[in-house]
């Protein structure tokens, strides 16, 4: 039986230098075997920081009998066509967020995926700290009593001019970058039945792009999401979960560092509580899962669902959207 999953990249950016090929190289399950890029320099220094052989293009990577799984950490726009010819490559894929902000190309996707018995998953990374389960266990232990508002933050201040999310083209803007987040969030502690009451949008004058934003969430019973974001605002990543009794906070929620103890503040009328909890590592953990799920022939299904429910309220928010220039 096969122990490991040998793993390739398509694409050098950012969040895999910094973030998910040093996880992968600690992960259980997973040999990182090589990384491709259209700059033959570029794919050298990385493969040489990491320890893996350098592909010049994507193509002679998936083309490659030793390579079991990739990870596409491409600009957004560049996802769907990347996944796609990955999986008609026999390659299973793990995704940067979003896979797609279209509804149909995810089910497209998620059937491809199915069809050929592969998995396909979107990089969520997120979901994969234990903090989000604690604060669940909170909720559902009644911590806060019954759940009326979910509310949540990303933005962060402005990036570089030369930056890939000013380009619409690419798939850029706030919300496709810090958006998602919160939607997927969301949908983790409010459930699958969410719908889209409104949202706006405010562009940026020349770029085309997205550069803040606001979404309003609620579920058939009327507990609402409050979801702000944007890339020209300071730090700030955290959401709260409002109940009849009480309310509990937590920050870092999105992008805590592998030594980050979380820390959980539950406030009622008349007192103020903090949890402190263990360090978690996000990233290893999911390459971990993405790992096993492989390994194990894990079930499917709720990834599949997960995918495309993300991908519908995605589309709604951008369809239903009020643009704003300013």
């Amino acid at each position: 039986m096969q122990s490991v999953v040998r793993m390739g990249v398509l694409g050098c950016a950012s969040i895999a230098k910094r973030r998910v090929l040093p996880a992968m190289r600690e992960a259980d399950g997973i040999e990182l075997k090589a990384v491709a890029s259209r700059d033959p320099a570029k794919a050298r220094t990385f493969a040489d920081e990491f320890g893996c052989d350098a592909v010049t293009g994507y193509d002679g990577l998936l083309e490659r009998s030793d390579i079991d799984a990739v990870y596409v950490p491409l600009p957004t726009g560049l996802h769907a066509e990347w996944v796609s010819r990955a999986l008609a490559a026999g390659k299973h894929v793990l995704s940067e967020k979003p896979l797609t902000w279209d509804h149909d190309t995810a089910l497209d996707l998620v059937s491809q995926a199915e069809k050929a018995g592969l998995w396909l998953m979107e990089d969520y990374m997120f979901l994969h700290h234990s903090q989000h389960e604690t604060v669940r266990k909170l909720v559902a232990d009644g911590r806060i009593g019954e759940p009326r508002v979910f509310s949540a933050s990303f933005g962060f201040p402005p990036l570089n001019a030369a930056d890939v999310r000013y380009h619409p083209e690419l798939g850029g803007g706030a919300f496709l970058d810090a958006g998602v987040y919160l939607i997927r969030a969301a949908s983790y502690f409010l459930g699958s039945e969410l719908d889209v009451i409104g949202a706006v949008l405010r562009m940026h004058p020349t770029r085309g792009v997205d550069v803040a934003g606001h979404v309003l969430l609620s579920t058939p019973s009327g507990i609402t999401a409050d979801l702000s974001f944007g890339f020209h605002h300071a730090y700030r990543c955290c959401y709260s979960l409002w109940g009849d009794h009480g309310k509990l906070t937590l920050d870092r929620a999105f992008t805590p560092p592998p030594a980050w103890q979380p820390v959980i503040r539950i406030e009622s009328q008349d007192r103020a509580e903090e949890l402190t909890l263990p360090a978690d590592h996000q990233f290893k953990n999911i390459s971990e899962f993405f790992a096993r799920s492989i390994l194990r022939d894990a079930d499917y299904t709720s990834q599949a669902e997960a995918i495309t429910h993300q991908a519908q309220l995605v589309d709604q928010v951008r369809s239903k959207a009020v643009r704003i220039t300013a």
